[in-house]
């Protein structure tokens, strides 16, 4: 049902629609973040959206949502803290938010807005914390732009399979950041000894 209307609403409203889904969430849609942004790439794909713009309006409203939790945190944060401690299936999230801010600092948030659920309460215990607006966006913005970006190319793969595997991904947070680290470092990695080995051969073709 909320999958079925995700698409209805983008295929009559088109791009504004992905902007609004994800900045307001609109209330009664229970479709991850994860499908919403895959589906973005998956009409793209189709040629019913341009790329760019359709990508352009996913970020932006996952930015814009974010930012807006962030404020909550940051100018009412202990009256919403204590209205989300009392509430069973959040005050978890909102411990366990606590908890990486105290472990890893400003990279918990990074790391957190991979995370479903996680990703709407790292930016309020941020703003909680008082951490100042250009430190949120040093980690926040970049964060939201890697897995926005991962996840809208590859709904241009998987077509209309974007709702099984959108869920399946919600449901394992933790594995996809684990593979979106290992991947990371695999670059990295691929990186680093390609330019030394370009290196070395910069230095073999000077010495001949």
């Amino acid at each position: 049902m909320g999958y079925d209307f995700l698409v209805s609403i983008i295929d009559q409203f088109g791009y504004v629609s992905l902007f609004l889904v994800l900045c307001l969430g609109l209330i009664g849609l229970p479709v991850p973040n994860e499908v919403v942004v895959m589906t973005g790439g998956a009409f793209a794909a189709s040629g019913l959206l341009s790329p760019v713009p359709a990508y352009l309006m996913v970020f932006l409203g996952i930015c814009s949502a974010m930012t807006f939790n962030y404020s909550i945190g940051r100018f009412a944060g202990s009256k919403v803290f204590d209205w989300f401690m009392k509430k069973k299936n959040l005050d978890k999230f909102v411990n366990q938010a606590q908890h990486m801010s105290e472990k890893y600092g400003g990279f918990a948030l990074s790391i957190g807005l991979v995370l479903p659920v996680l990703r709407h309460v790292m930016p309020f215990v941020g703003g909680t914390n008082k951490m100042n607006y250009r430190r949120f966006a040093l980690f926040a913005y970049p964060s939201a732009f890697l897995w926005t970006l991962i996840y809208f190319i590859i709904g241009t793969f998987v077509g209309d399979k974007v709702q099984s595997l959108g869920n399946t991904i919600a449901d394992n947070g933790m594995i996809v950041v684990y593979v979106l680290l290992a991947v990371a470092a695999g670059a990295a990695a691929w990186l680093f000894l390609r330019n030394r080995t370009a290196k070395k051969n910069e230095k073999a073709e000077r010495s001949m």
